[in-house]
């Protein structure tokens, strides 16, 4: 049994959309530490010290990985994220983030 270049490309395409993808948060002027922490506790349902952790991680780095998974739950996460009024990417983990 051999494999069409087709369907390695198909594959290959298909992996790179459900690879390992992040959702960032972004530092900004805007928004208060307290309010960062407050937001990774109830929308992530993070612990105190772990969204303690990244709120620093975002003031002192400029930016955090919030979240890890698939594309479509990566952009959910970036849109839950803006509703807050926090700044979220969405990158492939393997990109340059």
């Amino acid at each position: 049994m051999s494999v069409m270049p087709e369907e390695i490309v198909e594959e290959a395409a298909e992996t790179a959309l459900d690879g390992p993808w992040v959702c960032l948060v972004w530092d900004d002027p805007v928004n208060l530490m307290s309010y960062v922490v407050f937001v990774f506790k109830q929308y992530f349902g993070y612990s105190q010290e772990k969204a303690e952790a990244l709120m620093l991680a975002v003031h002192n780095e400029g930016k955090a990985v919030v979240s890890a998974g698939g594309r479509d739950e990566m952009e959910r996460d970036a849109t839950a994220m803006h509703s807050y009024g926090l700044w979220a990417t969405v990158h492939n983990d393997g990109a340059n983030t």
